[in-house]
């Protein structure tokens, strides 16, 4: 496979140095501005919970006639709205669910080909060019098909009479020499997503901010300014590294750089159905420092039967499990909490009360939680925010799997 004809070769020069520590020093930004993004997104997402879950009840308890039917729909329409621009940050700072399969760059760009066709309109020429036979990959084919979506978007509104839009695949060999000047690319092989248009271009200030969440040139209205985010979150959390070049009135071409994946097919995964309904009437310990975070899942799940006995605090809980012999079916934890969190309570629990069901809850997201140590791989979880139908339902698999039980040899 060739590689980049753009690598350069031989001794960098101080303009090259110095290129590289504003890159650097870029990547310590965007670095630091996900960190923020995530958190962000965390308390969020707490918030969100009680919202939708409210709204959810509510709706539950409205006549599809009840004139006030159409308020409260719109309320759970403008948070379930906002539980996207989460997930958008959540991309952005790397801390999203991917599920990874082994794919075919061109069979994944062509699935979505007419869709994007139609993002761009009649009056924007559409070019394809596919390289035969391209390596393999190992990624989110939802998450590789919003990456298109978005850039294509990017692309269009940078055309705005018109033009053409370019997307490529190709094999490429990343030599050491071009890994050098691209921080955060690791010499190897690569399958390149290239998406190019003839629009306005970029000037090198907007460039350095291009990646960064809620920046955007287009006017107000028109944009959040998360769709490069998005895109630059997507594939860093794939192993990849994203390329711009731009010139004022001339175009922009994006290179996407996906690793290759020598990986053999996986088998899919039977999917179970659940062996009862999502009521239930066992008693369920629910441990959760947000207030109205527990208010909602108290409700929710007192609705569906449970006898609930409440905690705001793993120490509460651990107290309460101490000094009390009633029975406890499943414990139900948030999992970051002062003093005594999720993961140091179950274990407790476990101790105490062998074979207690465990269902974490959780704004972040399971590869962050186990990435930090905080729960073990395996470990059942819900992210917030849940809906009635997803809480009741992760309880109910929970309680009659027989997932949910911590083992306290893979806990540090």
């Amino acid at each position: 496979m060739p590689s980049p004809d753009w690598a350069g070769a031989g001794p960098a020069t101080a303009s090259e140095d110095a290129e590289k520590d504003a890159r650097l020093l870029q990547m310590s930004k965007m670095e630091a501005v996900g960190r923020l993004a995530g958190g962000v997104a965390h308390d969020f997402n707490n918030l969100l919970t009680a919202i939708l879950g409210y709204a959810n009840l509510v709706l539950d308890e409205l006549g599809t006639d009840h004139p006030s039917r159409p308020d409260v729909e719109q309320i759970q329409h403008a948070a379930e709205s906002a539980a996207t621009l989460t997930r958008q940050l959540l991309a952005f700072s790397r801390r999203q669910v991917l599920q990874p399969e082994i794919l075919d760059l061109n069979q994944v760009v062509g699935n979505i080909e007419s869709l994007l066709r139609r993002l761009v309109g009649e009056q924007t020429r559409f070019v394809t060019e596919f390289a035969p036979a391209v390596g393999r990959i190992y990624a989110d084919q939802g998450q590789l098909e919003q990456v298109l979506m978005n850039l294509t978007i990017n692309a269009r509104d940078a055309m705005e009479r018109g033009g053409t839009l370019s997307i490529a695949t190709s094999d490429c060999t990343v030599t050491p020499e071009f890994a050098r000047q691209h921080r955060g690319l690791v010499p190897g092989e690569y399958v390149v997503l290239q998406v190019s248009d003839t629009g306005v271009g970029m000037e090198a200030h907007v460039v350095e901010h291009l990646f960064e969440p809620f920046f955007t040139t287009k006017r107000r209205g028109q944009g959040t300014g998360l769709g490069l985010a998005t895109v630059y979150g997507i594939i860093k959390q794939s192993g990849g590294y994203v390329a711009v070049d731009t010139q004022v009135g001339k175009g922009t071409i994006f290179r996407i750089y996906l690793p290759h994946t020598h990986l053999e097919q996986q088998l899919p995964v039977e999917v179970r159905g659940h062996s009862r309904p999502a009521r239930g009437s066992e008693t369920i310990l629910l441990v959760e420092d947000q207030p109205e975070v527990r208010a909602i899942a108290r409700t929710i799940l007192s609705r569906q039967g449970y006898r609930i006995i409440e905690a705001d605090s793993g120490v509460a809980a651990l107290d309460f499990v101490k000094s009390q012999d009633e029975p406890i079916d499943m414990l139900l934890t948030d999992v970051i909490m002062p003093i005594l969190g999720g993961q140091d309570l179950a274990r407790e629990v476990q101790v105490l009360r062998p074979g207690v069901r465990v269902l974490f809850a959780s704004g972040y997201t399971d590869d962050v939680l186990v990435q930090q140590g905080v729960l073990q791989p395996g470990a059942e979880w819900i992210q917030k925010p849940f809906t009635k139908e997803s809480l009741s339902q992760k309880v109910r698999s929970v309680l009659d799997g027989g997932a949910g039980v911590v083992d306290a040899s893979l806990i540090p």
